[in-house]
């Protein structure tokens, strides 16, 4: 009988040791039976083996980009309308922005997920009647969005930035203020009154997203872009010297820090932080090393601009895009210097001396942490804290590459969710393919023939990694459903060799990935894509966001002589095109266009890509360089 008790005793033992074992190996894995379905497809993406996704809605949605937006602009208390320029056409049609379908224009831009998973976004354009957010949520628990709201009425255009959630607070950006708004439990759409934190001076100019991160001590930083390329006497005008000291880095190109709980501060109201940055999308700040990262947006057009020192090839490798660590005081040398990922090394900007190889004082300078191809674009950057994914996960940074626009004669190149492998604030190994798919080609001619656009990151509450696109509002979430112990280079080979193969990720061949030498273009269509592809694409087409069209343009067909002068004279927005609002510089190119390739390259504009206007003659072109000389 005392046998028989002590089998029992031992029976019992064991089972229940079975089922605690049972349970830690569900809850090493992150409770996978708690995670919603993924999508037979995982949603279009590529990802490394163990790993699943779902679309959590196709498309955000929005409306159509009408002239009406820029009346609503103008009520504005910080608005200033764009001067009258003569002859300018009047833009009153229906448009919208490239690659987008009828009825979704507003695309997603940085996204914050809650505690209780409902998802925040930061549009990229505004909707019609001047919303700016949208907040989702899943009612079933499938992992779609069941409910959408468009929220948030303020001043905004086409490069609003940020969505963090910080200390209850939902916190917001437009190109010229912060915002936030409280949040309360279960409310999807916050009632509360939106506070002003952050406003900057009410001039719009290029790199004027403003990303946020917080060090949980109080601290709110901000990044401040540069409205220029490179600091030019004349922006982006070939052979133009730059100004030394360079006198908008006065008050720009760095990140400032302000104090988080405080209102209506302007930027003498913060710290300079770092400096020598020209345009950073996204930052974030790691708790386990204490430190804020940012990732860095190089200039461009090295072979438009200084065609003795780069080839096309150099042009489109160089700069590189960079991952900082940023101590106070950081100096990332912009716009003196840039780093050129394949020499290791700070090189001297040709526009103040530098020809391609001069190092000047560049060894001085802090090199990024690494350096990206150049023209990856960056947009944002997230540590991984969750338990659901494989543990190297927790030591690294994921980085959603939004693409290139201006790599040509080249294949355009990023379109990617990346993930670079760090340990104690360094980098251990070279970056990492994680999310493939969004470009839907192997060959991206021009940014509009990708597909999807990634952009924002987020970390939800179970640790699914939400991934936001630019040009739909598109939006996954990935999840880890496989064996996390057995997870390793079985697993990345597939992205591993993607990377070495894709025309979007590789090292283009300098001669046969060459796209002009696959079908040589005649000669005005040549001088097209030397001088205005890398802006306005090969399809004529802009990119949506920057640079504006010119198929069917309003300004294309209408008065050549302000077409003309456009092209002599340069031009610095405000404009609106096809009912969209612009705000880039165009260079002048008076000083190194004749008047028969003026002539030449707005014919072959005004007679392609859907325009149907007459040519532009040489003996008008000079008439306009006369008035011009006159002035």
């Amino acid at each position: 009988m005392k046998n028989s008790y002590s089998w029992l005793g031992l029976s019992s033992y064991l089972f229940g040791l079975f089922i605690f074992l049972a349970f830690a190996a569900i809850s090493c894995n992150s409770n996978m039976s708690d995670l919603p379905p993924s999508d037979k497809d995982n949603g279009g993406l590529i990802l490394p083996g163990g790993f699943e996704a779902l679309v959590v809605i196709d498309s955000i949605g929005g409306g159509s980009v009408i002239a009406q937006k820029v009346s609503q602009l103008s009520k504005s208390a910080i608005y200033k309308p764009p001067p009258e320029i003569k002859g300018a056409p009047k833009s009153t049609q229906l448009s919208r922005p490239n690659n987008q379908p009828a009825g979704n224009y507003v695309g997603a831009r940085h996204l914050a997920i809650n505690d209780n998973g409902d998802i925040y976004v930061k549009l990229r354009t505004p909707t019609t009647d001047g919303f700016g957010n949208a907040a989702l949520r899943d009612v079933n628990g499938d992992g779609k969005a069941d409910t959408v709201k468009i929220w948030g009425k303020y001043e905004n255009r086409n490069r609003g930035t940020a969505m963090k959630i910080h200390n209850g607070y939902l916190y917001y950006s437009s190109e010229l203020a912060v915002y936030r708004s409280k949040l309360k439990p279960g409310q999807l759409v916050p009632d509360s009154e939106m506070e002003t934190v952050i406003i900057d001076d009410p001039v719009y100019h290029e790199h004027q997203a403003k990303a946020l991160s917080f060090d949980g001590k109080g601290h709110m930083f901000v990044s401040w872009g540069i409205g220029t390329n490179s600091c030019q006497t004349e922006n982006r005008r070939p052979g133009s010297p730059g100004l030394n000291p360079c006198p908008d880095m006065v008050d720009h190109g760095g990140i400032w820090m302000f104090d988080e709980n405080k209102l209506n501060q302007k930027q003498s109201d913060g710290t300079r932080y770092a400096t020598g940055m020209r345009s950073i999308v996204g930052m974030a700040w790691d708790d386990d090393t204490e430190s804020l990262y940012a990732v860095h947006h190089g200039r461009d057009d090295f072979r438009l601009l200084w065609p003795e020192f780069y080839s096309p090839w150099k042009s489109a490798m160089l700069p590189a895009d960079e991952l900082f660590k940023v101590d106070k005081g950081l100096d990332g040398g912009f716009p003196y210097y840039y780093y050129d990922q394949m020499l290791g090394k700070k090189i001297l900007s040709p526009e103040y001396g530098g020809d391609g190889k001069k190092e000047g004082a560049g060894a001085k300078l802090v090199k990024p942490l690494i350096g990206f191809p150049g023209h990856f674009a960056p947009n944002d950057i997230l540590f991984y804290k969750g338990n659901q994914f494989p543990s190297r996960y927790k030591e690294g940074a994921f980085i959603a590459m939004h693409g290139s626009t201006n790599r040509v004669p080249y294949p355009q190149v990023g379109y990617v969710v990346l993930f670079v492998p760090m340990k104690n604030g360094l980098v251990t190994g070279p970056w990492e393919v994680f999310a493939d798919g969004f470009a839907g080609v192997d060959t991206i001619a021009i940014a509009n023939d990708a597909k999807y656009r990634p952009m924002g990151l987020a970390e939800g509450p179970d640790g699914s990694l939400f991934i936001g696109d630019t040009q739909l509002g598109k939006i996954w979430r990935v999840m880890y459903k496989g064996d996390k112990s057995a997870f390793g280079a079985k697993q990345l080979a597939a992205l591993e060799k993607r990377k070495n193969t894709r025309s979007y990720l590789k090292t283009p061949n300098e001669m046969e990935d060459n796209l002009d030498r696959k079908g040589k273009p005649v000669h005005a269509a040549l001088a097209y894509n030397i001088y205005c592809r890398a802006c306005h694409q090969a399809d004529g087409s802009g990119d949506g966001n920057r640079y504006p069209p010119l198929a069917r343009s309003e300004w294309v067909n209408s008065d050549k002589t302000v077409l003309i002068n456009i092209v002599l004279n340069g031009m610095t927005g405000p404009i609106q095109v096809k009912g969209q609002p612009y705000n880039d510089t165009m260079p002048a190119h008076a000083s190194f266009l004749t008047d028969k390739e003026i002539s030449g390259i707005l014919t072959y504009v005004r007679s392609n890509f859907g325009n149907k206007a007459g040519p532009v003659t040489e003996v008008e072109v000079a008439t306009a360089r006369k008035n011009l000389s006159k002035k």
